[in-house]
């Protein structure tokens, strides 16, 4: 099943400094950036394993900026910066240490992801005694591999469920920008990209109508649902969106899915599958139908007022009578029809609730197996386009290039 996985870029622009500060770009290999910071952050005689870890997390935190255009998205001309405030220390000129460096070599187009996220995990981390923050431990993962954990059980350690990509794709960075604004009647992936943030950005500004179907048309409900995110974001409300309405598309995508935090909701395989569906009620079949019957099921475990419901995907009585209890639950017209505001609630109710708990394989293993794309039934595994996500630094691969490290 092919796959897709964001790229390693062959050079990487580091500000010296922080953001906003007066300072000098420097453009090095990527591979050079690595080594740069992990002799920076790490001892080269701590434990293979300890700097394994330390290697990886340092990695999949630079990727995720490459992956969101982070800095770029916002106007600047740098993928990342040298200060620690806001992301790895960076020594422009130094030398690297020999055992790091070889280490480097070995895993730089190597990163850490959560099971059915695409992108890179943000893997924040600081030293572990004079800092201490919510990722990983510098010293103490030392610790650890002086206990004789390995790199993976290191990083689940502090990141929890991960999983590791081996051999990403390398190429040059690209602008995710088109090169040319797109309007009323262009058609497209890119097209497709527009919506599926809006869609999502809509979420958190009720006031973007969503766009239904996702079907790459720049129709009027595209520029409608355009006009009211320029708005938003203090933009000409013209509905065309050229390079300032496009990376503003990408700075709140990215903000309301938190992709560059360490608890990101995730940019996932199955994104357009969970997306917004036409209203369905009593009576209808298939997969939206079983969809909404999980996360009923899911709500139904944390929230007593609503029942739990068989999953077969046939909206029967039982179904209408958990979808009713959940619009009550949620302040909604008690009609047992999911229409877009009912699909909305009930769907950000289970991803608050995902995020936090379902990567539980023991008890949510539905969840984790869409995630992984093994889902109990073929049709959850279909294949994804790059045009599901927003930017263009991404790559198809092979299900096999992943190397999922069970828990132990």
């Amino acid at each position: 099943m092919a796959t897709v996985i964001p790229y390693v870029p062959q050079q990487i622009t580091v500000h010296l400094g922080a953001p906003s500060e007066d300072a000098a770009n420097v453009t090095v290999d990527f591979v050079d950036y690595v080594k740069n910071v992990a002799s920076s952050e790490i001892y080269p005689t701590w434990e293979p394993s300890a700097l394994r870890a330390n290697i990886l997390a340092i990695v999949s935190f630079a990727l995720n900026r490459v992956y969101t255009e982070f800095y770029r998205s916002r106007g600047y001309d740098f993928d990342i910066t040298s200060s620690t405030a806001y992301d790895q220390f960076f020594v422009n000129g130094r030398s690297f240490f020999t055992n790091v460096a070889q280490l480097v070599d070995e895993l730089f187009n190597d990163y850490l992801r959560r099971p059915g996220f695409v992108e890179p995990l943000a893997a924040k981390f600081c030293n572990g005694t004079t800092v201490t923050c919510e990722g990983l431990s510098q010293w103490g993962s030392q610790n650890l591999a002086k206990e004789g954990y390995t790199a993976p059980e290191i990083l689940r350690s502090y990141y929890g469920s991960v999983e590791i990509v081996n051999n990403a794709p390398i190429q040059g960075i690209t602008s995710s920008y088109p090169g040319r604004a797109l309007r009323r009647g262009y058609t497209g992936p890119n097209v497709v990209v527009i919506q599926t943030e809006l869609n999502r950005i809509s979420q958190n500004y009720p006031a973007i109508p969503k766009i239904s179907p996702v079907d790459g048309i720049f129709g009027a409900q595209t520029e409608n649902a355009v006009k009211q995110f320029q708005q938003i974001a203090d933009l000409t409300p013209d509905g065309i969106v050229g390079r300032a309405t496009w990376y503003a598309l990408v700075r709140y995508y990215v903000a309301v899915t938190s992709l560059a935090e360490l608890r990101s909701q995730g940019q996932r395989f199955y994104a357009n599958s969970w997306a917004t569906t036409d209203p369905i009620e009593q009576g209808d079949r298939g997969v939206k139908v079983e969809q909404l019957q999980y996360m009923l099921n899911v709500l139904a475990a944390y929230i007593p007022q609503i029942p739990p419901v068989t999953m077969d995907g046939i909206f029967g009585s039982n179904t209408r009578q958990a979808v009713i209890a959940a619009q009550r639950w949620f302040g909604l017209p008690e009609t047992g029809i999911v229409d877009y505001t009912t699909w909305d609630e009930i769907y950000n109710q289970f991803s608050g609730i995902e995020n936090t708990s379902l990567r539980d394989s023991e008890n949510f293993p539905y969840t984790v197996a869409i995630a992984s794309g093994t889902a109990p039934r073929s049709r959850y595994s279909k294949t994804t386009t790059l045009a599901q996500f927003p930017g263009s630094n991404l790559s198809t691969g092979d299900q096999d290039t992943v190397r999922q490290e069970a828990p132990r």
